[in-house]
């Protein structure tokens, strides 16, 4: 008896033990939530806007080469996208260029509420370049390449090398301008993203472009029969076949309304980084020497990080990877990911030497379970240079790591408190049909078969993927951990979106967001809370003489004795949205803070300080390192 006892005993305590095993470990991922979300939400206020409606005609899908047909709806799945610009002159950033891929459009029009006189919406279409269905816009970014104080436009496509379109009417007239190729002759591209910065160091803006599917496949040629250059990615993690990336150094001829000069210094790229299926990029001087580095965010495979090396008309970037340990797995080291990066967004949590950098991928539960990047600073930019990596990834302990198939994310501060939040885009395919199931056979299958469109599950018209995901808007508490509020602060819309903009364009001290929605009508949130702030734009001598062109790469540190704030100006950083060309910065107190301004231009890096007051304000960068704000 006694014997018994103690056997039933034994297979109690034995069960006991592994409930409460299992207990402990359900306690360890449960996230934890915001202790009091409500008043946390009364903080932020959006109101939702239409930027566009149906265009007549209106398409749901694209048609694609024959190879490409049964898998059209993923081939499909990209081509909105947004930018901010001040095309009038009315002191903001309150002109919008949006890409409609329901029609295929690019159009200058003016933000709602944005102010100042109004205009019909202005199509930029490359006439009397080569153009046919076969192309299709992908973005539209905003660069003053010939430097004479207005305002001009570069827009990517798939199908054919991007083109500059001039601003020939100046400042004040959104309707004047001429399509001139970007590169001569024109090429066939697939370009996905496209960065502008001054990567040589040479006083000039460069391009970054992201090409995506093979130079010189016809991708959105329904007649391309014999089209042997579409294939889609050689791995699932570790794809290397993609278009060519390329850096085009540009050189401004003195004069107005002229093309640069462009140089094609792309052979600065690694093969593993050129030939990458790139979905975005971000530029950001992370070692302190005015000259950005890259970070290159993949498709199928490893983002790069590549530290600047250049000398102004030479490119020399060095790639760093960041080093695994015991028990890190090797997709949250930097550079050895096999996700599917798709936005990168740079953050300065108290104004900290390094930023945070996030990056968005796929995370959907019971789908591809990836996780969004937050790589924080753990060294110095010494280590940097020295080839090292002083970042270490923590997105599911700072609770960004889920969200859903994400693209383009932007940081900014929204309730003006110091501290940024950030939006992030979110969804993929809208459908009936759940068509996770045979993308995850995909996922799981030989990496041989991948590149071949024939192994591919179908995809069309009724599939679902991701299609009923909100955006996110991402706030940070006391501890510095993150937390969803959109679906309470309006921000929550299950639309599929692709490219994000965020600037201040009604001028009332608040951010607002554009959001530009796949296959269906794009939105403005409009912010409404918040306390004082300043937006600052920041302006050099541009290489027309007596014009002046905003100062990209330039970084402002607002030396604010509660809230420092730190922030670079690369308002292209990401998948397919251009932010204002402005800095944005809280100011608790109302009252005048220094600040301290670094750029880089032709002759050098320079630094400045200058007194920064509530509202919008031009900050002149001139000759002997002087900064005046007016």
């Amino acid at each position: 008896m006694g014997a018994t006892v103690t056997a039933a005993a034994r297979k109690t305590l034995s069960v006991i033990a592994v409930v409460a095993v299992c207990a402990a470990a359900g306690l360890m991922v449960v996230r934890p939530s915001l202790g009091d979300e409500t008043s946390v939400a009364a903080r932020f206020a959006f109101t939702a806007l239409n930027l566009n409606e149906t265009p007549v005609g209106a398409r749901t899908e694209r048609a694609v080469a024959p190879e490409l047909h049964d898998i059209r709806a993923w081939i499909s799945s990209v081509g909105a996208a947004v930018a901010l610009a001040d095309v009038r002159g009315t002191g903001r950033a309150a002109d919008v260029c949006l890409v409609d891929p329901r029609d295929d459009s690019v159009t200058l029009r003016p933000v709602p509420v944005g102010g100042g006189a109004t205009y019909a919406p202005f199509e930029l279409r490359p006439d009397g370049l080569r153009y046919d269905s076969t192309m299709a816009p992908m973005g539209c970014v905003p660069a003053d390449l010939d430097e004479d104080g207005d305002v001009d436009f570069v827009v990517h496509y798939w199908g054919r090398s991007p083109v500059l379109f001039v601003n020939t009417g100046g400042v004040g007239a959104p309707t004047r301008f001429r399509a001139d190729e970007l590169i001569e002759p024109m090429a066939v591209w697939n370009s996905g993203t496209l960065n502008v910065g001054d990567i040589d160091g040479d006083g000039h803006l460069d391009l970054l472009v992201g090409n995506y599917f093979p130079d010189g496949a016809r991708i959105l040629d329904p007649t391309a029969s014999d089209e042997t250059r579409i294939q889609m990615q050689d791995s699932m993690s570790l794809g290397r076949n993609g278009g060519t990336n390329r850096i085009l150094l540009t050189r401004p001829t003195g004069a107005a309304d002229r093309r640069p000069a462009i140089v094609d210094a792309s052979v600065a790229l690694t093969g593993d980084a050129a030939q990458s299926w790139t979905l975005a990029t971000g530029l950001q001087d992370l070692t302190g020497d005015g000259l950005p580095e890259v970070y290159q965010a993949n498709d199928f495979g490893p983002d790069q990080l590549m530290v600047n090396h250049s000398v102004p008309g030479a490119v020399r970037l060095r790639e760093v990877t960041g080093a695994r340990d015991l028990v890190t797995p090797k997709s949250e080291v930097l550079g050895r990911d096999s996700f599917k990066g798709m936005g990168v967004a740079f953050t300065y949590p108290g104004g900290a030497g390094l930023p945070m950098m996030v990056v968005s991928n796929i995370t959907v539960p019971y789908g591809l379970h990836e996780s969004n990047f937050a790589f924080v600073p753990v060294g110095s930019p010494d280590d940097l240079m020295a080839g090292k990596v002083p970042f270490t990834e923590r997105s599911e302990a700072l609770g960004l790591a889920r969200a859903g198939w994400c693209w383009d994310v932007k940081a900014g501060d929204f309730d003006n408190d110091g501290v940024d939040e950030l939006v992030q885009a979110n969804g993929f395919l809208k459908g009936e049909v759940n068509r996770w199931p045979v993308l995850q056979e995909l996922a799981i299958a030989n990496d041989e078969l991948l590149r071949h469109p024939a192994a591919w599950p179908r995809f069309g018209p009724g599939d679902d993927l991701s299609g009923h995901e909100p955006n996110r808007f991402w706030v940070r508490d006391g501890d510095g951990r993150y937390f969803d509020l959109a679906d309470r602060v309006g921000a929550a819309f299950p639309d599929n979106t692709r490219g994000l903009a965020v600037g201040d364009v009604d001028g009332d001290g608040l951010l607002d967001v554009l959001v530009a929605n796949q296959w269906e009508d794009s939105v403005l949130l409009l912010g409404g809370k918040g306390g004082p702030a300043a937006d600052l734009r920041l302006v050099r001598p541009g290489a027309v003489e007596g014009r002046f062109v905003d100062a990209i790469g330039a970084q402002v540190e607002l030396h604010h004795p509660d809230r420092p704030q730190k922030a670079q100006l690369y308002p292209a950083n990401g998948h397919s949205g251009v932010s204002a060309a402005e800095l944005h910065f809280a100011l608790p107190g109302s009252g005048a803070v220094r600040a301290t301004v670094t750029w880089r231009d032709a002759s050098g890096t320079h630094r400045a300080d200058v007194l920064v007051t509530p509202g919008h304000r031009t900050v002149e960068l001139g000759p002997g390192a002087t900064a005046v704000a007016r």
